[in-house]
């Protein structure tokens, strides 16, 4: 071999070498997960679990395929589980990142049964059943760009999107590595890129279907977003977001030595490669420094974009938009036999929708407190929400006086149904509860952190939590959530909405809410799901008269905390488990705003036992009678209640 291919093939490995240890220094970029079925880590399913996760991250072979697909035990301890890599995935960064994913999922999902986590390199899930055959199944994530779109140009802009990505979808249903990429000009100034891929056990029927149900109730009002399900994932940006020239121009895979002839040809394409690697590494820093550029200039133009006002963000819902006469029909004629309730601000009836799915109908009342503003709040509020522990909203109707939300149906009602009920409360045991509290949990922390919005619901309570037909809990009536602007903390109202005994103390009587005031709704949302009663009512104790809030502070400071127990457990709970949950509730309900913890927080305080909780200091003791005033500032003659309805309070100026 000459001195001048043994120079270039020492540059050619020095090359892959310097890419390799780059590729392990970079962490892959996370997206999001979902973890649900929380259970004992002491099984048989867990220990299936590692050897699944092992077994996926460990076999060179299917890494330069992308994808793999195992399941591993028998039922009904049968783990099934897969990765799959970006389509235009080197085979290290592929690696990198399934193995990076299996660690990760260890501490993101401790004792969850199924899990589901992205980034923007690789995919990994896991669950007890074949979740990723069945393109309508859970999990999903769904995230959105920060960025509006103008308003003038929302629906050619959804149009768009919506026909960019079905051709991307066509693309790659008929690929044969399920992945594609498309672009396309939305204005003269303006491009849109997408991408689309699914698992490769997919037929092409079915990932084309995938990806239709993964975006036929959205709407595009933002910039930029990405749609994942276990069989299909797709993403949609004004800005080129994957390599163009890697994608387009896919090389073939490596030849083998084996296979070059012998002598001079050898040599020749090993200096070749010498020549050609260098000048392609510098053509590609070329694109990805014109790719930032183009990222900023884009998102300089967006963030100058004017926040829109109700009545354009209502017109971009218009896809929503049911006629009333179909949900009259649906509910019979708001029939008395298919009413389901009666709130604050109305009735919920059950509606049978032509194509056979059954739906909750919240009808307004016409002399409601929640006017034309509320509704418009909660469409939009709830609209942009996607989280399995969230109430989902399938459109709204607006006709004449009419204002009507039409939601998915859950089954079995709401939380205070059973657990105020002394006949229904031996269905939620202990493990229901603890479950339930934690869905709860992970719901909010959605709302304050994990959604493109930061959202305060301000009226959290046990009225608000729906049960589907396993009694996985679901938040739901966001006519009173506000919407935070980025950076924000809190904020101040001279109308204080929500209900009594639910409320933080600085919110009731000043009105200053934050995410703070959610937590310690949650507080008192959790000692009540513990004991089974409601925070409204008196309890007596060392001669004084309290809500259950200040009931279990004193339970605690005697170090009896488990006398506020449901009787109804007998013995069958854990005592360490519901201790932990009345200590968390008390961090949760102090006083001091600044001294509660986080739902972030609360979510590795439920999920991780190992965390030293904090000594919590008292409550804020916030407890009035049904004739007094809501607040210092509260306007004497307004209607304020302490029981289960929502109320609104509105100060003079």
């Amino acid at each position: 071999m000459s001195a001048y291919t043994s120079n270039s093939l020492f540059l050619l490995l020095t090359l892959i070498a310097s890419f390799r240890a780059s590729a392990q220094l970079q962490d892959p970029i996370y997206v999001g997960h979902v973890c649900t079925n929380r259970i004992s880590r002491n099984t048989t399913y867990f220990s299936n679990l590692h050897t699944l996760l092992t077994s996926l991250s460990t076999n060179p072979a299917f890494f330069v395929m992308g994808y793999r697909n195992l399941a591993k035990g028998q039922n009904p301890d049968r783990v099934f589980g897969l990765y799959l890599c970006k389509g235009n995935l080197s085979t290290e960064v592929c690696r990198h990142c399934v193995v990076y994913a299996r660690e990760d999922a260890l501490s993101r999902c401790p004792g969850g049964k199924e899990f589901l986590i992205q980034y923007d390199e690789c995919m990994l899930g896991y669950a007890d059943r074949d979740i990723f055959m069945d393109t309508g199944t859970t999990p999903q994530i769904i995230t959105w760009n920060t960025q509006n779109v103008p308003t003038d140009q929302s629906d050619q802009f959804d149009d768009a999107v919506r026909s960019l990505i079905k051709k991307c979808a066509e693309e790659a249903a008929n690929s044969t590595r399920m992945f594609a990429v498309k672009k396309s000009v939305f204005t003269s100034s303006r491009t849109l890129y997408a991408y689309v891929q699914c698992i490769p056990d997919l037929s092409s029927q079915d990932c084309s279907s995938c990806v239709q149900q993964s975006i036929s109730r959205l709407n595009f009002s933002s910039v930029g977003g990405r749609f994942i399900f276990p069989s299909c994932n797709s993403r949609y940006e004004v800005y080129p977001f994957y390599n163009e020239t890697v994608v387009t121009n896919v090389l073939p895979p490596p030849v083998s030595p084996a296979l070059l002839p012998p002598g001079k040809g050898g040599n020749s394409t090993v200096i070749i490669i010498a020549i050609v690697v260098p000048v392609l590494v510098s053509f590609l820093l070329f694109v990805a420094v014109c790719s930032f550029c183009v990222a900023k200039r884009v998102k300089r133009t967006y963030d100058k974009t004017t926040a829109n006002d109700d009545r354009d963000e209502m017109t971009t819902a218009g896809s929503l938009q049911f006629d009333f006469k179909v949900v009259e029909a649906a509910t019979d004629k708001f029939s008395l036999c298919n009413k389901l309730g009666q709130g604050g601000f109305g009735q919920v009836y059950k509606g049978t929708l032509p194509n056979g799915l059954q739906v909750a109908v919240k009808r307004l009342s016409k002399t409601s407190g929640q006017g034309e503003k509320e509704f418009k709040n909660e469409v939009l509020v709830v609209a942009k929400l996607q989280h399995r522990n969230l109430v989902r909203l399938l459109g709204f109707c607006l006709e004449k006086e009419e204002k009507i939300l039409v939601y998915e149906f859950v089954p079995n009602k709401s939380l205070d149904y059973f657990l105020f009920d002394s006949r229904k409360q031996s269905q939620l045991d202990w493990t229901r509860r603890y479950k339930i509290i934690g869905g709860i949990a992970r719901g909010i922390l959605y709302l304050h952190q994990d959604s493109r919005l930061t959202i305060i619901h301000r009226d959290l309570k046990a009225g608000n939590i729906l049960l589907d037909a396993d009694m996985n809990p679901k938040v739901a009536d966001f006519g009173m959530a506000r919407i935070f602007e980025i950076d924000q903390t809190e904020a101040n109202t001279r109308r204080v909405v929500g209900t009594y005994g639910y409320m933080s103390p600085e919110y009731a009587m000043y009105g200053q809410f934050s995410m703070k005031s959610d937590v310690y709704s949650f507080g008192v949302l959790v000692l009540e799901i513990i004991s089974g009663k409601k925070n409204s009512s008196l309890y007596h104790m060392d001669g004084s008269v309290g809500n259950l809030v200040t009931y279990t502070w004193r339970l605690w400071s005697n170090g009896s905390p488990l006398e506020l127990v449901d009787p109804s457990f007998r013995d069958n709970y854990q005592r360490n488990e519901i201790s932990r949950c009345i200590h968390i509730a008390l961090l949760c309900v102090q006083e001091d705003a600044e001294g509660r913890p986080t739902m972030s927080g609360i979510v590795q305080m439920l999920t991780t036992s190992s965390i030293a909780l904090a000594v919590p200091r008292p409550p804020g003791f916030f407890f009035r009678s049904r004739h007094d005033q809501a607040g210092p500032s509260m306007d004497k003659s307004a209607l304020c209640s302490i029981d289960a309805a929502s109320i609104t309070c509105v100060s003079p100026r």
